[in-house]
């Protein structure tokens, strides 16, 4: 029996397919609005600012503006139908709360926080072109502010003057994850809060996780061909396209997390699993599909809180 899903379906992969990250880029070159900068490398490429014996790194900058066309405004696919509200719903009211976007990307979040009645908003991120594309995309608001900065080098940003740090769909692509926990919880008022949404690290491992079907059973299963170790993958943004660009995720099973988390003095007293919300066509294995799509959640919402004791 086939399978009812197009082979072009984002959400759709299944045993050996390619992962949805990969299949999350627009089919078209995306026009920014009229109103909305473009985002213009050579310029981009001024703002970078490195403190002396500093890494240079610069994250995401090889992919900035495919990651600007994929993100935009008001965030992907993902992040406005599942992520942000999961978050959103998370944080509660946060007027008047001071805010710090750890891995900002090109800030499409500090609108939505702003709106929400936050009084401040700090965003940091590695790549100078996005942190361009921030400081263009809210340029009339004051209180919004986006620093070069490597999240996971100690800098005078992660300063404890913030009520609430958040960091989204970046934990599993910095390689430095006690040195990103430690500036997350220094970034801290006492009595801040930090909330962390990565991908599941339990069901959605870049090419070593896929979906199955089970036809004496007509479900859909998840594969899981490894976990336990932590392991860096290469993520290709433009499959089949010669010289595509490269990123690096970086999986780590969930000891890892807790432990570093444990180390750098924070501690989980929250979690929400996220199940994605796109649903496959109408055919002979849509009901298992959805059932499964139910099942299997793609993304983790951890909240965190300091407690220095763990130390």
């Amino acid at each position: 029996m086939k399978s009812n899903r197009k082979s072009g379906d984002a959400a759709s992969n299944r045993k050996g397919g390619t992962p949805f990250w990969e299949k999350m880029k627009p089919q078209k070159p995306v026009r920014p609005a009229k109103k909305e900068a473009s985002v213009k490398p050579q310029k981009m490429l001024q703002v970078t600012r490195v403190a002396p014996g500093q890494a240079q790194e610069k994250g995401w900058d090889q992919v900035a503006q495919w990651y600007e066309g994929l993100v935009g405004d008001e965030g992907s696919d993902y992040h406005k139908h599942v992520i942000v509200p999961a978050l959103m719903k998370r944080l509660g009211d946060v007027s008047g709360r001071r805010v710090i976007d750890v891995c900002c990307g090109q800030g499409f979040l500090g609108k939505m926080l702003r709106h929400a009645g936050a009084s401040r908003v700090q965003g940091v991120d590695a790549s100078p072109q996005l942190i361009a594309a921030a400081r263009q995309r809210h340029i009339d608001d004051a209180q919004q502010r986006y620093l070069v900065a490597d999240a996971c080098q100690p800098g005078a940003w992660a300063d404890g003057s913030y009520d609430v740090a958040i960091c989204l769909m970046a934990v599993h692509d910095v390689p430095d994850l006690r040195g990103l926990f430690q500036n997350i919880a220094r970034s801290l008022t006492p009595q801040g809060r930090a909330l962390l949404v990565f991908m599941h690290p339990c069901f959605r491992f870049p090419q070593h996780t896929h979906w199955g079907w089970d036809a004496e059973k007509q479900i859909q299963y998840r594969r899981i061909d490894r976990y336990g170790s932590e392991h860096t993958i290469h993520i290709t943004t433009h499959p089949g396209k010669k010289n595509s660009q490269q990123t690096k995720f970086y999986h780590r099973p969930l000891p890892s997390y807790i432990n570093t988390l444990a180390a750098a003095g924070l501690a989980v007293t929250g979690c929400d699993e996220l199940f994605t919300h796109r649903r496959s066509q109408v055919g002979p294995r849509s009901k298992a599909e959805h059932f499964a799509a139910e099942q299997f959640p793609m993304f983790l919402l951890w909240e965190l809180r300091l407690c220095p004791g763990l130390q």
